[in-house]
């Protein structure tokens, strides 16, 4: 019988994932990089193989052939039913005795605090919050785009964004620099000729996403309409936060709120500022911060908050990665 090994760690985003093989005493036995988990797009089993292959090289590096508990934090594990049905896709793998999976933003909180208590809110592509309590209780929200009420994220921001600079220049909305700086980025002369590339996709549509920094640069030159989505983000960024604080019954104590994805990461001085200022309103013993550790950290420390490690075992882990 091969070796077992403690955790198996998995952060697993749209565009690619990273895996830990972490043993009993918090040493880490290897790391793997695959590609994205979309099972949306390709289907639960052939995303699940995308995981099975860096799964299978880092237990090879370890010489592990199991581990005691796989601690899965996954995008598009939006509802706790996806989150059920991906666990059973992953116990189907054996490649552990137990199995947990979780939305991937767990893994950015967890990575961000000392104990698994706060709230994390995740820019990135899109936008998500969640919250927990050393207790085991939790908050959430479904986070699958408008039809769950959200608002934010790349994507968001370009649509936005577009949405103002097309109507500035045919007159229907107030004048952007915007305008100009959208098509610009793409070496077009108009809204026009990025509105038709767009549309006919002469433009890949993937590439959207790149219009947010474009934004948020013409922001920090002082266009007013750009300034003024800048603000609805931070809005949006800290209704989430202090809701979730809420449901935790954390506004009446201090308590981190961590500030993830390439977003908020990015720390533009109008949206830090402005979201810092309207959470010490709404939350003033929050604590905010922004999360620049691994996620694959929080998914190791989630499995082994799951197998009862000590503090040190932790901590080892924590310095390997960094955070």
């Amino acid at each position: 019988m091969g070796l077992t090994a403690s955790v198996l760690a998995i952060d697993a985003g749209n565009s690619k994932t990273d895996v830990a093989v972490v043993a009993a005493d918090g040493s880490v036995l290897a790391t793997a990089r695959g590609g994205g988990f979309r099972p949306p797009v390709v289907g639960v089993e052939t995303a699940v193989d995308v995981l099975a292959d860096a799964v299978t090289r880092a237990c090879a590096e370890a010489g592990v052939t199991s581990v005691a508990h796989v601690s899965a934090c996954l995008a598009n594990a939006d509802l706790p039913v996806e989150e059920e049905q991906l666990a059973a896709a992953l116990h189907a793998r054996a490649w552990g005795t137990s199995v947990e999976v979780r939305n991937d933003t767990f893994a950015i909180l967890r990575a961000g605090v000392a104990e698994p208590r706060g709230v994390a809110v995740v820019c990135g592509a899109g936008i998500n919050c969640v919250g927990m309590r050393p207790d085991g209780r939790t908050a959430r929200f479904p986070a699958i785009g408008r039809i769950s009420g959200d608002w934010g994220g790349g994507s968001g921001l370009a649509e936005e964004a577009l949405w103002y600079a097309a109507r500035a220049e045919d007159g229907r909305g107030e004048p952007t620099a915007l305008v100009r700086t959208l098509p610009g980025h793409f070496g077009l002369d108009s809204m026009y000729a990025l509105i038709e590339a767009l549309h006919l996709e002469h433009v890949d549509p993937e590439r959207r996403h790149e219009l947010a920094p474009v934004l948020f640069a013409t922001a920090a030159e002082g266009d007013p309409i750009a300034r003024s989505i800048v603000e609805r983000l931070a809005e949006e960024v800290v209704a989430m936060a202090v809701v979730a604080l809420g449901r935790l019954d954390l506004l009446d104590e201090e308590a981190p709120v961590l500030l993830g994805g390439s977003v908020l990461a990015a720390r533009h001085p109008q949206l830090d500022a402005s979201l810092r200022e309207r959470l010490a309103a709404r939350a003033p013993k929050a604590v905010p911060q922004v999360v620049t550790a691994r996620p694959v950290l929080g998914a190791a420390l989630l499995g082994l908050d799951h197998v009862g490690a000590p503090a040190g075992v932790q901590e080892r882990v924590r310095a390997y990665f960094g955070g």
